[in-house]
């Protein structure tokens, strides 16, 4: 795997980063095999995602270096401008998320959000079996829901075939290794980029804010 010449091996993706993304991507694996006949361990795979997905928006402000939204969601013109420089063969040297890849980060976490939601209000074709809000809604309106559950699953089972081409493609004709990167946290960039780490405080608040929104979620804010 090419590096650029004279570069430094500079840290880019922190332990909270790491941990979410692999943790993601066991539990939507996890969950939708749980979906068939297993509805108690889907559903308690979907409050850990819950608590993922909180946690993540959380320290896209909150976290430091790579991780905040504000160092790779970028403006129209700058996603054009990279958008234009793909397919040179060359490996890629932005620290963190490109342009384009923000854009996929951005979709993922939007229809995860939209698949948790719709999975607290879902209930099944019986009435048997329903989200922790079902009850908060009329029948009709929990199976309509659940159809939306099942069509935002749709919609995310593309953007993860998308997002694997993209770090394939990455791999093979850019020289650059993602999957490496979102192990280790770093990568070898021509220069440090001077990414700082946010304090051990702003994590532990993050964890005990998405735990508290997972469990109340998880009660059906029923205390």
């Amino acid at each position: 795997m090419a590096e650029p010449s004279g570069g430094v091996r500079a840290t880019l993706w922190d332990g909270p980063v790491r941990i979410v993304h692999w943790l993601l991507v066991v539990l939507i694996a996890f969950s939708w095999w749980a979906s068939e006949d297993h509805m108690n361990w889907h559903r308690w795979s979907g409050y850990a995602i819950i608590g993922l997905v909180v946690f993540r928006l959380y320290w896209g402000v909150a976290g430091g270096g790579a991780a905040r939204f504000s160092s790779f969601v970028k403006g129209p013109r700058a996603v054009a401008a990279y958008a234009a420089t793909v397919g040179r063969r060359d490996v890629a040297t932005t620290p963190g998320h490109n342009p384009l890849g923000a854009l996929s980060v951005l979709a993922i976490l939007a229809v995860l959000l939209v698949q948790v939601g719709t999975g607290l209000f879902a209930v099944d074709v019986d009435a048997f079996e329903g989200g922790p809000l079902s009850d908060r809604v009329s029948f009709d309106l929990g199976r309509q829901i659940a159809e939306w559950h099942e069509l935002s699953f749709r919609a995310l089972q593309a953007l993860v075939v998308l997002h694997v081409a993209a770090v394939l493609f990455y791999w093979i004709w850019k020289r650059t290794n993602l999957i490496g990167a979102m192990v280790t946290g770093k990568r070898t960039l021509p220069s440090d980029p001077g990414l700082t780490r946010a304090p051990a405080w702003r994590l532990a608040a993050g964890v005990v804010l998405a735990t508290a929104i997972a469990w109340a979620l998880s009660k059906g804010f029923r205390f």
